[in-house]
């Protein structure tokens, strides 16, 4: 499930992330609130995987009440205002913000490209 509220409403985004996914394998795209809304109504044996743009939309969906307890981060861009901490990951004044409330939360945030890789805590390179 993709949880963002820009990608929700942008199909342009959606299909691009859609061509990356396996055969079989059903994504939704669904705004921050409706997540919060009903993700609670997932049945136990139901495997979900949360992707978000940012760390900000990982924050929104902890202090709505959804149970995330670890983030693989990745993928965050370079641009302008942000340092790089890893290879994949920059990371601004926002997004450093967001990942002390994740971790105030009680959320293991960490970077690991592939699973042969050993995770990094993100707050350790912070």
């Amino acid at each position: 499930m993709v949880a963002n509220d820009e990608v929700a409403e942008d199909p342009i985004q959606q299909n691009l992330m859609e061509m990356v996914l396996a055969e079989g394998i059903a994504v939704r795209f669904w705004p921050l609130q409706k997540v919060i809304d009903n993700i609670h109504k997932a049945a136990d044996r139901q495997k979900i995987l949360l992707v978000c743009k940012n760390p900000t939309d990982f924050n929104t969906l902890v202090q709505g009440g959804v149970p995330i307890s670890r983030i693989n981060v990745g993928n965050m861009h370079y641009a302008d205002g942000k340092r790089q901490i890893n290879k994949t990951v920059s990371v601004d004044e926002q997004d450093i913000t967001a990942f002390r409330a994740l971790r105030d939360a009680r959320v293991e945030c960490y970077v690991q490209g592939v699973p042969i890789e050993p995770a990094q805590d993100i707050f350790n390179l912070l």
